[in-house]
């Protein structure tokens, strides 16, 4: 895992060396300073006294070692803060890149909410640890190690009382950190329900609104808040053990320290122990105290850091379920497909097969139909031309060759997909389209709006093309959204464009036109409509009626109405003028 998130230190590599480095010569300058003032504190004791210039020089001294000391902190919070930030933008980045190199099959491992937790609250929980490992980790083991050394030197045998304590202090940061790690790992957990809470209100306010069920959505995120708060409160109770043990152990080394040195001072008239090494014993204590309170702050956030390190590792470690041929071929030659012997199920260890035994051969420039009752895999049959998912069994061929010898970028370039949930972006209306051609002029994105039937509504908003696109497409209606997608698709010009049911919003007469378009505008592509209504398929070249992931018939409108038992009923259910037709054969 370490080796996994240090890779993303990267260009921040010298920042991150040099806050180590920094902090140790603040740590020794610090050590000192208390030395030197034990020093001027036994002279000024002393019977001899001392001249006002040599308390001046004691004091320019200390002044002098003050400076560098704030020095040397001010440049490693500098470093710390320029490694961690830069650590924290890395891994992001990182991590977003991993998840565009994603199949479907990778993505379906994670939820959506799953990954925005881990891009947001996990590297923030890991930035953290970060800093403090190169700061507060450096300082608190070496000030505890040269605190120890000092108060021996400045303090004899009576610094063995701080030895003593801290294996007790160990004792409870290891109960501690064991019983609050299995808590932190669950509440991660809840954290992405949480987030799949918020998300999903968010993207279906309109629903809730019209079915007004704000009171029943409140009460459900309140629910699963409450679950983090309660599991957050757990592990917190167990945390605040820690802190009073270190103040008992703190009040009961110094009551010790303070009675015993000052005997000492008294008893000996300051010849075994003066009243400088006295003070400077005590202030080596809280040094030596608060590195083990710094200590013990710095394993609770890596034990927190280490459960959201283990889930940005998963990411970051995640092999994309679909790989590059060696000798990929970078060119398709047309827009034939075939599925031969195809068998495909969404994981190895599924039960069952969501397509079987598919034998299917289309022509380059042929218009197939698809249609079939809900859940029969019309969209997972279509996905496998673009190589969204690899077969289980069998092969699929595009332009006669293997979909999994291609080059994955141009294979997806030669296949425009309009998907069933129609997503636009953040954006003017021109920059959506142009995401089917980056150079398309305004006059090309204009007559792909001609030949998708939305050339009437953009042009009669006041900013037309430069009309922005709110998050989603929120500011135009679905049919709205279906027509652009479908323009910025035929601005690919591909070789092959599959419709996945992107039609279903928009009238019969409006459909018709644009398939009508898509006949005169890309005659060569090869045209897939998946649909629910069979107005849309019936003027296609072969229809294909899936029904449970196998191909239960294929052939034309008349011929379909004839032979197919399934197609006639869709048929019958949505034209009941197809009555007649059906009866007259």
């Amino acid at each position: 895992m370490l080796k996994t998130l240090l890779k993303s230190v990267r260009e921040y590599k010298l920042v991150t060396i040099l806050t180590p480095l920094l902090v140790f010569f603040e740590i020794i300058i610090e050590c000192i300073i208390p030395m030197v003032i034990a020093e001027l504190v036994n002279k000024l004791q002393s019977e001899s006294g001392m001249r006002i210039e040599d308390i001046l020089a004691y004091g320019g001294v200390v002044v002098v070692l003050a400076i560098l000391s704030l020095a040397f902190g001010a440049l490693a919070g500098l470093t710390c803060s320029t490694a961690s930030c830069g650590f924290a933008k890395n891994l992001r980045r990182d991590m977003f890149v991993a998840t565009q190199g994603f199949s479907f099959e990778n993505i379906d491992r994670f939820s959506t909410s799953s990954l925005v937790t881990r891009l947001t609250t996990d590297v923030t929980n890991v930035q953290h640890a970060f800093m403090m490992i190169t700061r507060m980790a450096v300082r608190a083991p070496f000030m505890f190690i040269f605190a120890i050394i000092m108060a021996f030197i400045m303090g004899g045998p009576m610094a063995w009382i701080f030895v003593v304590v801290v294996p007790i202090l160990l004792t409870v940061l290891i109960l501690v950190i064991k019983s609050v790690m299995p808590l932190f790992k669950k509440v991660f957990k809840k954290y992405d329900k949480l987030n799949a809470s918020v998300q999903e209100n968010v993207k279906g306010i309109r629903v809730i609104k019209s079915f007004v069920r704000e009171d029943y959505e409140e009460e459900k995120f309140a629910r699963a808040s409450e679950e983090v708060c309660r599991d957050f409160t757990r592990a917190e109770r167990i945390l605040v053990i820690q802190n009073p043990t270190m103040q008992l152990c703190l009040n009961i080394v110094m009551v010790f320290v303070l009675s015993f040195g000052s005997y000492m001072v008294v008893s000996s008239g300051g010849e075994a122990l003066g009243v400088g090494h006295l003070s400077a014993l005590l202030t080596y204590g809280f040094m030596i105290l608060s590195s083990l309170m710094s200590l013990s702050m710095i394993f609770v956030m890596l034990t927190m850091a280490t459960e959201s390190g283990r889930r940005i590792a998963e990411v970051l470690l995640e092999k994309p379920a679909l790989s590059e041929p060696a000798d990929p071929v970078l060119a398709v030659k047309d827009g034939s497909i075939d599925f031969d012997g195809v068998f495909f199920k969404y994981s190895q260890n599924a039960e069952r097969f969501v397509l079987s035994d598919i034998d299917l051969h289309i022509a380059s420039g042929e218009t197939i139909g698809i249609i079939s009752g809900t859940g029969a895999s019309k969209t997972t049959l279509i996905q496998l031309i673009s190589r969204l998912y690899d077969v289980t069994e069998g092969s699929v061929r595009v332009g006669g060759v293997d979909v999994r010898d291609y080059d994955l970028e141009t294979l997806r370039d030669n296949v425009a997909v309009v998907l069933q949930k129609n997503l636009l972006f953040s954006g003017t209306i021109a920059e959506n389209l142009r995401w089917g051609d980056p150079n398309a002029t305004l006059d090309e994105i204009k007559e792909a709006c001609r030949l998708a039937a939305a050339d009437g509504f953009v042009e009669s908003f006041p900013d037309q093309y430069d009309t922005y696109i709110e998050q989603g497409g929120a500011n135009v209606s679905g049919g709205q959204k279906q027509r652009l997608c479908i323009a910025r698709a035929l601005l690919k010009r591909p070789k092959i464009l599959i419709l996945d049911d992107s039609t279903s919003a928009v009238d019969t007469e409006t459909d018709a036109r644009i398939r009508a378009a898509m006949r005169e505008y890309i005659p060569e592509t090869t045209k897939i409509i998946i649909a629910q209504r069979i107005s849309s398929v019936e003027d296609a070249d072969r229809i294909i009626v899936l029904e449970s992931g196998r191909i239960s018939a294929i052939g034309t409108h008349a011929e379909l109405i004839r032979s197919s038992e399934i197609y006639r009923d869709i048929y019958l259910s949505q034209n009941k003028a197809g009555v007649e037709e059906v009866a007259n054969g």
